[in-house]
């Protein structure tokens, strides 16, 4: 067989390197879009048992712990799970996958579209029985997990029919999620039609495998392993806590996508967050740490992620913005017990939760931390400075488009005795505590740093800002900008909005 071109990348493909101009902000509209985004997610289904009890004594036949039943939930498990969550986030979600032809799978078929997942492209398989995965739970913790299932084997002609109904759904999708859990659904036969038929169809597709193997994954947008698989298909080990990480993922990563014709893999590193190498060297890397909360059930936390990951990239959403919010989606899903999934409103809340300052007005020590912890975690800072004694239009144009160019912005203000030197005797006419107040204030900043040097040197120094923007400097006569400029920072002159200044103010009210 030839080999295959790598994938096109279409419009709302995760290789768009946007940043968003405001965190939770930007985020939140992400995650209010998707209502309107149309997935198709196909995937190897099975039911998850969930049989609930309490531990009071041991068995006298054996040394085991004796469960009294209490409760039992059953729920669509794998490549369901990642509907659920879709259906839970609002998405328009139709579902294709085989079951057996027993009452599992009539009753998953069921479920699916009694929460709003059209289903119709589910087939039973004749002769085949639905797996099913069986926990047995004391409180919070797993005694045991029982399954049953036996891998499907599917006749050309079944899987021609079942190829010939999905196929034609795949227009009517923004992307389309194939969910492998190694239990016989995707073969040469399945995935690479599905695959083939997205590439002429234009639309992107996201593949979660299992398979070490990568051939039947061969020109797909996305690869989304776990850093297991990732060591299994490149035959390396990785240690994401260790220096040179990021540049040996890179190397084996680009090398998969050039072996499978792959647009780019998105690895979920646990505790460590998740790493998205793309295909072209051209390209950065961007590797985002996790959200740190408690863990109380991680089961489901990959078909969350994904589903979030998904329904993001279907909405617009760049890969850095589409990696923020599954990763703030898995981290709510792994403080939930069972096979579970996450709202749209409990995702804007946790977005909103992780960019949520916890002081407003910050030391410059603190400031430099901060910003070395934002940029560990991908996000771009940005800085800006004055005296800002009378806020002005002009002062909230140039916030504005300062908060354009970065993830978060530091406004270094001069301190009282700084603006006295600068402006002399009778300024400042606001103390810098209430002008610090009126600036924490505004949507655009979210830190301010008040220093007490003749000119912000000092304290970019200190933070060592991504971006630093200011209005009215040519870069000559801007110290802090070529300072920012000379570690390979960007240095932004906005332009001046003309009719407002704080002396032209002052000469009115005089």
């Amino acid at each position: 067989m030839e080999p295959e071109p790598p994938s096109p990348a279409p419009a709302n493909s995760p290789h768009d390197g946007e940043r968003p101009h405001d965190p939770a902000g930007s985020l939140t509209r992400r995650v209010d879009g998707f209502p309107g985004a149309r997935i198709l997610c196909a995937g190897d289904m099975m039911l998850d048992v969930f049989e609930y009890g309490d531990v009071t004594r041991v068995s006298p036949e054996a040394p085991v712990p004796v469960l009294k039943k209490t409760g039992e939930r059953r729920m669509p498990g794998g490549a369901g799970n990642v509907a659920i969550n879709l259906r839970s986030l609002e998405c328009r979600v139709v579902f294709a996958g085989v079951t057996g032809d027993d009452a599992e799978g009539v009753s998953l078929k069921n479920y699916l579209e009694h929460r709003g997942v059209s289903a119709g492209l589910l087939a039973a398989l004749e002769g085949a029985a639905t797996s099913v995965k069986t926990r047995f739970v004391a409180g919070a913790h797993h005694l045991l997990r029982f399954d049953e299932e036996s891998p499907l084997h599917m006749p050309d002609t079944f899987v021609r029919q079942w190829l010939e109904r999905v196929i034609p759904r795949i227009a009517e999708a923004d992307l389309v999620l194939l969910s492998d859990y190694g239990k016989g659904l995707f073969d040469e036969r399945t995935a690479q039609g599905l695959i083939r038929a997205c590439r002429r169809a234009g639309k992107p597709v996201i593949v979660d495998p299992k398979l070490p193997d990568w051939t039947i994954y061969r020109g797909a947008t996305l690869v989304k392993p776990n850093l297991k698989e990732f060591e299994a298909v490149s035959g390396e080990s990785f240690h994401p806590g260790e220096a040179g990480f990021k540049e040996k993922a890179r190397k084996a990563g680009q090398a998969l996508c050039a072996r499978f014709h792959l647009g780019s893999i998105l690895v979920t590193l646990s505790e460590h967050g998740m790493i998205h190498i793309p295909s072209h060297p051209g390209e950065p890397v961007i590797h985002i740490p996790t959200e740190a909360r408690e863990v109380y059930d991680v089961s489901g936390a990959g078909d969350t992620s994904l589903a979030a990951l998904g329904a993001s990239l279907a909405a617009g959403a760049p890969i850095r913005e589409a990696m923020k919010i599954a990763n703030a989606a898995s981290g709510i899903v792994v403080g939930k017990f069972g096979t579970a999934s996450v709202t749209r409103d409990e995702l804007k809340e946790q977005l909103e939760h992780n960019f949520r300052p916890a002081s407003a007005v910050l030391t410059a020590g603190q400031a430099a931390e901060l910003a070395d912890r934002l940029r560990a975690q991908g996000r771009t800072v940005g800085f800006t400075n004055g005296c800002f004694d009378l806020l002005h239009p002009g002062h909230l144009e140039s916030f504005r488009r300062a908060r354009e160019l970065c993830d978060a912005l530091i406004v270094g203000l001069n301190s009282d005795a700084s603006v006295r030197r600068l402006k002399g005797a009778g300024r400042p006419i606001n103390p810098e505590a209430a002008r610090a107040a009126m600036l924490t204030a505004l949507k655009a900043v979210d830190y301010v740093v008040i220093f007490d040097d003749d000119t912000a040197l000092p304290l970019v120094e200190q933070i060592r800002p991504d971006v630093i923007a200011k209005e009215g400097y040519a870069p000559d006569q801007w110290p802090e900008g070529r300072f920012v400029a000379s570690y390979g920072g960007r240095a932004v002159a906005l332009p001046r909005v003309e009719g407002f200044s704080t002396t032209s103010l002052l000469e009115r009210l005089k």
